[in-house]
C-alpha cells in the first residue's frame, strides 16, 4: 500500500469538509447539481432534482467520522427539508435522495445513539413505496423519468430503497417487484462481457424488450462509464440486502469489465468506447464514475475478499486525491474536479458534480476506516 495514501485521504477528507462548509455559509439552503467554471450557482438547466440528498449525505458522513455536532445539526436541517420528496413520483431517484443520502443515515445515527427514531425509518420506507409505483408490470421494471417505456441502468442505485421497504415491512409483493426490476435490468442492460447499456426501451403493450440505447453515452452500444459504475455498485448493494447470488455474480461481471478496461491510474474515460481523438475523446475522464466505482469495488472487496477489487479502488482513490481536488484551481467551489454530467449537451463537463462529491466522500470514509483498521491489526 502506498505509504502516502493515508495522509492524502485525510487531507482530502478535511478539504471536503472545508468546501461543504463554505458552500452552506455562502449559499444557505441551496442544493446544487453541478458547477459551471467551478461555481455552484449558475443558470444552466437542472432537469430533475435528483441530487438533493447528496449534500446532507456528505454532512452525515462528516458527522459519522468527526462527531462534530455542527455537522449533525446541518445534516438534520438539510435532510428535513427533503421530507416532502418522499411522495415525489416524477423521479426514479428516491434512493439517491433518501437511501444513500439523507433519512437512512439520519435513522442510523439515532440507532448508534441507542435511541432509534422509527419515524425517520418510516420516511425511508414511504419513499421506497413511492418509487415502487413507477413499476410497469408488462415491462417488468421501474420506468425512468425519460418515459414510461424506458429503463435506466441508474435505477439499480435506487432499487435498494424498495428492498429496504419490503424487508422492513415483510411485504412479499413489494420484494418480488424489486427482484423483477433487477432481473429485467440484468437481462436487458448488462451485456455478456459485463459492460452495460445506459437505457433500455420496451413495448408497453406486449412487454417485449426492443433495444438498448443511451442518453449520455457515446453511442447506443457503447459502455458509458458512469452507467457501468452504477451497475457495479447497485447490484453489489442488492446482493448485500437480499443475498441473491445472481446479483453478486452480476456485480463481479461488471467489475471484471471495469478492471480489464481501466488504466493503471484507475481513472475511467467518460465512455469506454469513445474514440481516441476528437471532441468526444476517451482521453476525457469522468472523476465521478471513478469515485462511484471505487466505492462499489470496496464493497465487493468486503463481500468477496478479492484483493484485485481493493487494489483498484485504492489506486483510484489515490489518483483522485492526488490529481483532481478542487484546491488546485483558484476559487474552485467543489471538492472534486473532472466530473461529467452530460457531455453531448456540454453541461457539467470537467466540473464538480454532486454525485461525484458524495461518492468521493463515501470512498474516502470507507478507505479511512479500512486503512486504520488494517493498521490496528
Amino acid at each position: 500500500m502506498n505509504p502516502d495514501l493515508l495522509s492524502r485521504i485525510e487531507h482530502a477528507f478535511a478539504f471536503a469538509q472545508q468546501q461543504v462548509g463554505a458552500l452552506v455559509a455562502r449559499d444557505p439552503g441551496f442544493y446544487p447539481l453541478y458547477t459551471k467554471a467551478g461555481k455552484w450557482r449558475h443558470s444552466q438547466p437542472a432537469w430533475t432534482r435528483w441530487c438533493d440528498g447528496f449534500l446532507p449525505g456528505m454532512m452525515w458522513i462528516f458527522y459519522e467520522e468527526t462527531k462534530d455536532s455542527k455537522w449533525r445539526e446541518l445534516a438534520e436541517s438539510y435532510s428535513q427539508k427533503l421530507e416532502p420528496r418522499k411522495d415525489d413520483r416524477e423521479v426514479h431517484d428516491l434512493g439517491f435522495i433518501f437511501w444513500h443520502g439523507s433519512y437512512r443515515r439520519w435513522h442510523e445515527a439515532t440507532e448508534r445513539d441507542g435511541v432509534p427514531d422509527a419515524a425517520l425509518n418510516e420516511v425511508v420506507i414511504h419513499a421506497g413505496r413511492t418509487l415502487a409505483r413507477r413499476f410497469h408490470e408488462r415491462a417488468g421494471c421501474l420506468r425512468s423519468f425519460h418515459g414510461p417505456d424506458s429503463n435506466f441502468i441508474d435505477i439499480m442505485m435506487n432499487v435498494g430503497i424498495i428492498f429496504h421497504a419490503a424487508l422492513q415491512t415483510n411485504d412479499a409483493p413489494l420484494l418480488a417487484l424489486a427482484h423483477r426490476h433487477c432481473q429485467t435490468t440484468r437481462r436487458t442492460l448488462v451485456r455478456g462481457d459485463g459492460s452495460t447499456s445506459h437505457e433500455g426501451i420496451f413495448d408497453l403493450q406486449t412487454g417485449e424488450f426492443l433495444r438498448q440505447t443511451t442518453q449520455q453515452g457515446y453511442r447506443r452500444d457503447s459502455c458509458w462509464s458512469r452507467g457501468l459504475a452504477w451497475s457495479l455498485y447497485g447490484f453489489g448493494t442488492c446482493y448485500r440486502l437480499t443475498k441473491e447470488p445472481s446479483y453478486l455474480q452480476t456485480a463481479q461481471l461488471n467489475a471484471k469489465y471495469w478492471l480489464e478496461h481501466i488504466p493503471e491510474s484507475g481513472m475511467a474515460p467518460w465512455d469506454f468506447d469513445a474514440p481516441e481523438v476528437g471532441p468526444l475523446s476517451r482521453a476525457r475522464v469522468d472523476s465521478s464514475a471513478s469515485a462511484i466505482a471505487a466505492v462499489g469495488l470496496l464493497n465487493l472487496a468486503q463481500l468477496t475478499r478479492e484483493d484485485a477489487y481493493l487494489d483498484c479502488a485504492l489506486r483510484t482513490i489515490d489518483s483522485l486525491c492526488a490529481n483532481y481536488l478542487g484546491e488546485s484551481v483558484d476559487d474552485w467551489e467543489g471538492i472534486l474536479r473532472g466530473g461529467v454530467y452530460h457531455i453531448h449537451k456540454q453541461l457539467g463537463v470537467d466540473e464538480s458534480v454532486m454525485w461525484g462529491e458524495f461518492f468521493f466522500v463515501e470512498a474516502l470514509q470507507k478507505a479511512l476506516r479500512l486503512i486504520r483498521s488494517t493498521a490496528k491489526n
